[in-house]
């Protein structure tokens, strides 16, 4: 499901709010979700999943191209695990 989409079914299934209304929502909830993950933070969902933020150390990589080695700088990256019930959701499908 994409963003555009996201917004469409909750439109629909919202039709006492604007979509351009549902649209600001959406992406608000995701600028608040990539913020508090540039600042460090964790972010949790209740039943459903918990983002937070991995660091990669530097390390030394090879160009699969050519074979030569090159450095690859530390990094961070977003990391999601799932919440319990969306696991038994997702396992039952229910």
């Amino acid at each position: 499901m994409t963003k555009s989409e996201l917004i469409a079914r909750l439109a629909e299934l919202n039709p006492h709010l604007y979509q351009r209304d549902v649209e600001r929502i959406v992406t608000t909830i995701f600028d608040e979700i990539a913020a508090a993950l540039a600042r460090g933070d964790r972010v949790e969902l209740r039943g459903f999943g918990a983002f937070s933020v991995k660091r990669r150390d530097a390390r030394q990589g090879r160009n699969p191209r050519t074979g030569q080695t090159v450095d690859v700088s530390e990094k961070a990256v977003p990391f999601f695990k799932t919440g319990k019930q969306l696991r038994e959701r997702l396992n039952t499908g229910k």
